[in-house]
């Protein structure tokens, strides 16, 4: 099976940028199109309502005006997550809108719905659904969606328990359409290793919440930034899904990370964590544990670059490990 040309269009990086709850917005979209990787936002991100249609036309006119002044550099497509999950009481409506503007690509979380996939397929859109384990990829193929994200242990928000390694192995054994993988990349080495594994592309995330058009707040960039792979504490507490968030962060909410209680999965709050008084993720502050390789607060085309020189690097070196070992 070959992998749908919106994916490869225009891509600097074998990149997507996942969606990043309250900060992923219109400008860090459009700067990681123009850097060469595809940009994402949740729908939710867009309040009111009324406001994603404002923005799906602001990330393409700005997008064709950059691609137009500069028509030598690469531009990705952007994407649009969509919680479909019955709580989400926005769906109906966020998906006329998705529909009107032929939003490229489509990325699915927390249930996989068939009427979902053919509405974005009515006019030639590619659904990426967001997996945890094999059988859940199984599913989401089996209910119409063109690809899976593998998200896997140490991915940033909500996340799975297995090994990438693992997760990844399963899925190429009877799956060869378009793979993703989320956990931990954070580094050009990082992406490198997605890609050796068997993913079409690399699912980077945490890496651009320090980033300078990023809307998160100037202390969780900063924390991001001095944080490494151990301050990360795992919990469904938050949401009622379990996910990776900042062990600093859920200190200053005044809890102790290792003695959190667990939620009800019942009780399911995507938008706000309303199992506790602290909201994630306006106060618990959701990361992956590869962020030890972000060391500074960059600007979105920077980072892309750096990326970018790691991932040319890496992959040099391999090659250079590779004929020294057929020596």
């Amino acid at each position: 099976m070959s992998i749908p040309e919106i994916l490869t269009q225009g891509l600097r990086l074998p990149v997507v940028a996942s969606p990043l709850f309250i900060v992923s917005g219109p400008e860090l979209v459009k700067a990681q199109c123009q850097a060469g990787v595809i940009g994402s936002f949740p729908a939710l991100n867009a309040r009111p309502k009324e406001m994603l249609d404002e923005w799906l036309t602001d990330i393409r006119e700005s997008n064709a005006a950059f691609q137009a002044a500069n028509p030598d550099a690469p531009v990705a497509p952007f994407a649009v997550n969509q919680i479909v999950h019955r709580s989400n009481d926005r769906l109906e409506h966020d998906m006329e809108v998705i529909i009107k503007h032929k939003v490229p690509i489509v990325i699915t979380s927390l249930g996989a719905r068939e009427e979902i996939n053919e509405a974005v397929h009515s006019y030639g859109g590619v659904v990426l659904h967001d997996v945890i384990t094999d059988t859940f990829a199984r599913k989401a193929i089996d209910k119409g969606a063109d690809g899976v994200i593998a998200v896997a242990a140490g991915a940033g928000g909500h996340a799975g328990t297995l090994s990438p390694f693992a997760l990844i192995q399963e899925i190429r054994a009877w799956f060869d359409g378009p793979l993703l993988l989320s956990g931990a990349l954070a580094h050009g080495r990082s992406i490198l290793s997605a890609l050796a594994a068997g993913a079409d592309l690399a699912y980077v995330g945490s890496a651009f919440i320090a980033t300078e058009e990023a809307r998160s707040a100037a202390e969780y960039k900063d924390m991001i930034v001095s944080s490494h792979a151990a301050d990360i504490v795992y919990s469904n507490l938050f949401t009622g899904v379990h996910g990776n968030y900042l062990r600093g962060s859920i200190e200053a909410a005044g809890l102790d990370p290792s003695h959190l209680p667990e939620s009800d999965p019942s009780a399911m709050d995507f938008g706000s964590g309303g199992n506790t008084e602290a909201k994630a993720w306006r106060d618990i502050w959701g990361s992956g544990q590869g962020i030890g390789a972000v060391t500074s607060r960059l600007n979105t085309a920077a980072l892309v670059e750096q990326l970018a020189e790691q991932y040319e690097q890496a992959l040099h070196d391999l090659q250079d490990r590779i004929a020294a070992v057929a020596r």
